[in-house]
């Protein structure tokens, strides 16, 4: 009795402890396998599929119109450092507010004169400058050509324009101011500098066309005349005599000069105008001192009917990226006027430094942001573009 319990008990136990193992061979066969497969899937998680994740950047719109803006150069240099205008913008490194401050530092040294005719100097940026801080006033043409010098020598990319309300037999005058590149707006906008004004609407400064469009939609009432750095609102500009709704009706017609270079080229300047060729110029005719303008008809008028060629977009880049297993090709363009380098950094790094307008990145990480800007000649930057490239 104590038998038959005890033998089968002990049997199992036996079977199991004594129960043969793999042989020598087999215990390196499965060791084999198992360091292949650690391999494998080792291999699989290092290899990452990259792609470009899409994010919002500033609109680029290529440059198809116009020919020329001002070089920085030595004659820059001379302009900038003649009349001590690195002090006007001492201390301030707001791009908006600069811009300002140089627009205001020019009513301060040039006075107003609308009937000086023979004037000094005329289209002679620097003999301007030195009549005007002896006295000698100057109207809004030769403003606009003195602030297309100063502000395109500070890295500013401006261009010259001429504007008037056009009416036939009642008010057909002729105002010359400026349009400005804003990077930090990505926008242009309309430089008043005889006046020391500009546009705005909801803190927003506005560029020629879109006062134009306010003012033929309602009178230009949802918009304000802003005047001098500290953009102060005003209804009624005394220097002027003219009204808000009176600076706004300048800009019924608008042409825009294709060549912009006139400090930098003078007197070698070549004239063609630009016109936006819309329904309200299809059908009504710009008056200028009692009869059509003188453009019309002759091949000094280049008419575009795309707003955006008007409108394009300076220092603003355009990227293609293309991967190619980890290796991600990236092609920049841009229209930057005077262009010295595209720069490129690494987020969260803020080291910018500069890179070529193609180059290639090796990929390694799971997600790269990098941010790209142009920088011209004096050192003002574009707007920023970003680029992002994750792996799944």
């Amino acid at each position: 009795m104590n038998q038959s319990c005890a033998g089968p008990s002990s049997r199992p136990s036996a079977f199991f402890s004594h129960a043969p193992g793999p042989s020598s061979v087999q215990k390196y066969l499965i060791l084999v396998f198992s360091f292949s497969m650690v391999c494998t899937f080792m291999m699989g998680c290092g290899k990452r599929n990259y792609f470009v994740s899409e994010v919002e950047n500033p609109v680029y719109k290529p440059n198809t119109v116009f020919q020329s803006f001002e070089e920085i150069s030595s004659a820059s240099d001379h302009l900038i450092a003649k009349y001590h205008l690195d002090t006007v913008v001492s201390g301030e490194t707001d791009e908006f507010k600069r811009i300002l401050l140089l627009r205001h530092w020019l009513v301060s040294v040039i006075a107003i004169e609308d009937f000086g005719d023979p004037y000094p100097g005329q289209g002679n940026v620097e003999y301007m400058l030195d009549h005007a801080l002896e006295g000698q006033g100057y109207h809004c043409a030769h403003f606009m050509r003195i602030q297309n010098a100063v502000m395109s020598a500070f890295g500013y990319v401006t261009r010259t324009l001429g504007s008037g309300p056009g009416v036939k037999g009642e008010n057909d005058g002729h105002h010359g101011i400026n349009e400005i590149w804003l990077n930090q707006y990505n926008k242009w906008f309309l430089s008043d500098a005889k006046y020391d004004h500009h546009f705005e609407k909801n803190g927003i400064p506005l560029s020629a066309l879109e006062v134009r469009d306010e003012f033929l939609k309602n009178q230009a009432i949802d918009i304000q005349s802003v005047k001098g750095p500290a953009r102060v609102p005003f209804d009624f500009d005394e220097a002027a005599g003219l009204s808000h709704t009176d600076f706004a009706a300048l800009y019924t017609w608008i042409s825009w000069d294709a060549n912009n270079n006139r400090f930098t080229r003078w007197p070698d300047y070549t004239e063609l105008l630009i016109m936006y060729e819309d329904d309200f110029h299809r059908n009504n005719t710009w008056y200028r001192d009692g009869r059509p303008h003188w453009a019309y008809g002759t091949e000094y008028l280049k008419l575009v009917q795309e707003r955006n060629e008007i409108y394009f977009t300076p220092n603003t880049i355009s990227s293609e990226t293309v991967i190619n297993g980890n290796v991600a090709r990236i092609e920049l363009l841009s229209f930057t006027p005077n262009l010295k380098e595209y720069q490129m950094k690494k987020l969260p790094d803020d080291k910018w430094v500069k890179v070529d307008p193609e180059s290639e990145i090796k990929l390694k990480s799971r997600k790269y942001e990098l941010v790209f800007r142009a920088v011209n000649l004096a050192g003002v930057t574009g707007p920023e573009h970003s680029i992002t490239i994750i792996s799944n």
